[in-house]
């Protein structure tokens, strides 16, 4: 008696419906997930535990920012916080010499925006150079 041999057939697995799943549970996870707001965080800024580099070298310009939002620029206060203003006081101090270093000296209940005005408008002026001022950690 004469078998025939039958042909085995190449097992194929269909990856479509797997992929569909994990696409599904990919979604799933994306839209139930919720993330912790980083407003909770409690930073103590104005204090340091190094000494920064001395700039007696060269002549400064330097910005104090008060707690209740003031600027004063080189012992001079500016009328109001806008950035223009700043922007003027920061010429005027000084003068054509833009290369000099900016320090900046903010009060720990100052908000942070005034410091990001400053910073504005260095930029405006093409100062790069901003350095801050922290109380040494006991």
């Amino acid at each position: 008696m004469k078998f025939r041999r039958q042909k085995i057939e190449d097992v194929q697995i269909n990856l479509t419906p797997l992929i569909d799943v994990v696409f599904l549970l990919l979604i799933f996870f994306m839209v139930s997930t919720t993330f912790k707001q980083s407003t909770e965080l409690t930073i103590d800024l104005p204090s340091a535990s190094s000494e920064a580099p001395s700039l007696n070298a060269q002549k400064t310009i330097e910005i104090t920012i008060t707690s209740d939002g003031q600027y004063v620029i080189n012992d001079r206060t500016l009328v109001n916080e806008q950035v223009s203003t700043l922007v003027q006081g920061i010429q005027e101090s000084g003068g054509d010499n833009l290369d000099q270093p900016l320090v900046i000296t903010a009060d720990a209940k100052a908000p942070y925006e005034l410091v990001l005005r400053v910073y504005d408008a260095a930029s405006q002026l093409g100062i790069y150079k901003i350095a801050h001022t922290a109380e040494r950690e006991e």
